[in-house]
């Protein structure tokens, strides 16, 4: 018997309603940021991309966000991918097509969850 201890279960993992991934031609070097929100598909040459589910990790949401994807190619029936990707290790579970490349930038989070950005010293030395 198998007993897996993934990352999932070693940290507490908050969902998000949205997330942001970046899709890439090899063929001819375009790329672009795509954002989606759950059960939202785009289209980007042939593919159609539709994010399932997106989550990322309740104490540090700027890091490893997990999306659940399905993935089409127009010239095929069933999806070319359907499963987990990871931010931080996409060739983990990524996207095998010869043109084509999709992976999971960040999952989007509410403004309380965003990393502080540095404190300024307004009105200091007065």
């Amino acid at each position: 018997m198998v007993l897996w201890a993934g990352s999932a279960g070693a940290q507490g993992f908050t969902d998000s309603d949205a997330g942001i991934l970046r899709w890439l031609d090899k063929l001819t070097g375009e790329t672009a940021d795509i954002e989606l929100v759950l059960g939202q598909e785009a289209v980007s040459g042939r593919l159609s991309i539709r994010l399932d589910a997106c989550r990322y990790p309740a104490d540090n949401p700027a890091s490893d966000a997990q999306a659940h994807l399905t993935i089409r190619d127009a010239g095929v029936e069933a999806p070319v991918f359907e499963g987990w990707m990871v931010a931080s290790s996409p060739a983990l579970s990524a996207l095998d097509h010869p043109r084509y490349d999709v992976w999971v930038l960040r999952c989007a989070y509410p403004e309380a969850a965003a990393p502080a950005d540095p404190a300024t010293s307004e009105g200091a030395g007065e």
